[in-house]
Order: structure tokens, then sequence, then C-alpha cells
């Protein structure tokens, strides 16, 4: 059964419109490029994590110890938003001629909610230091993730994409 705009309620429409919703799916990305792109998106964003907490550690000396800090604690949470956003793009690539464009959205979105916890600790009366250095795993992880997916595993492009462009000696 193919999905379309007009089987759902009119209301719904310019909530379709506003995230280019069309159902008029491309080429999907293959199940090796995708399994690629989120081993990718999974190595590099505990990389940039573990990275970014000895950064910050050294920057912040007074964070070293914080709870969050400890891999364990990052990383679980980390392979958790991965493995979603991984599930999440071949389901924008199903339901869109147009992808990119909204899982970039969808990025954006899921990235700023992340942050409402970060803020609530930061109220709560942890170390702004350490939550900056949170908010910069958010926005790495996010990244990395988004790009990983969108290059490795692409989809084909949408109606409304510009054509690639093409460059060597035969363009």
């Amino acid at each position: 059964m193919t999905l379309h705009a007009e089987r759902f309620p009119r209301s719904w429409r310019p909530f379709f419109r506003a995230l280019r919703l069309d159902f008029r799916p491309g080429r999907q990305p293959s199940p090796w490029s995708t399994l690629v792109a989120s081993l990718v998106a999974l190595g590099g964003s505990l990389l940039a994590d573990y990275l970014l907490v000895k950064l910050g550690t050294a920057i912040f000396p007074s964070t070293k110890g914080f709870v969050h800090f400890r891999f364990s604690d990052y990383a679980k949470l980390t392979v958790i938003g991965v493995v979603i956003a991984c599930i999440g793009w071949p389901l924008a690539t199903r339901l869109t001629s147009t992808p990119r464009q909204l899982f970039f959205r969808l990025a954006i979105v899921v990235t700023l909610v992340l942050l409402v916890p970060d803020a609530w600790i930061w109220l709560h009366g942890e170390s702004g230091k350490a939550v900056f250095v949170l908010v910069w795993m958010h926005l790495a992880i996010a990244l990395i993730t988004y790009n990983a997916l969108v290059r490795i595993a692409p989809s084909a492009r949408g109606r409304h994409a510009a054509p690639p462009r093409r460059s060597g000696p035969w363009a």
C-alpha cells in the first residue's frame, strides 16, 4: 500500500507541506551503505564524545569527576541516540523525495530537545562549565551522525534539489 498525502485529513496537509512529506521516495540507500554509515556515525560520535570530555576537563579542571563524563554514562546515551537516528534516516528516505531536507530539520529539532536535560541539570546546580561541554557533545553527535548517514548512505536526489555538479575531464 502506497501512502499519499490525499489519504490523510485535509488539516494535516500544511504540516506535510512544511516538512515536504510527499510520500514519493527516491532510490533507497542500500542496507550495506546504511550499516557502514551507522557504524561510522556511532564510532565517530563516541570518539568525539571522548575527545570533548578530555578537552573539557583539560580546559576546565574543576569538571574532572563529573558524573556525565564517565564513558559508561555518555556512551550508553550516545549509542541509543545514534541508533535511533540511524533508523530515522531510512524512514526519511521513504517519506519524501527530499529526505536530506527532512532529516536535517529533524536533526535540528531533536538536538534542541536533547539540550533540555542539559539545561535542567544546569538549573539544578550542576557546573555550567560541565554542561557547556555536554552541549558541545550533543552538537558533535548531531553533526557527525547527520553527515555520515546522508553522505555514506545517500538517497537519490529529490526532484526539488539541484542536479549534482559534475567535475573532471569529461564534465
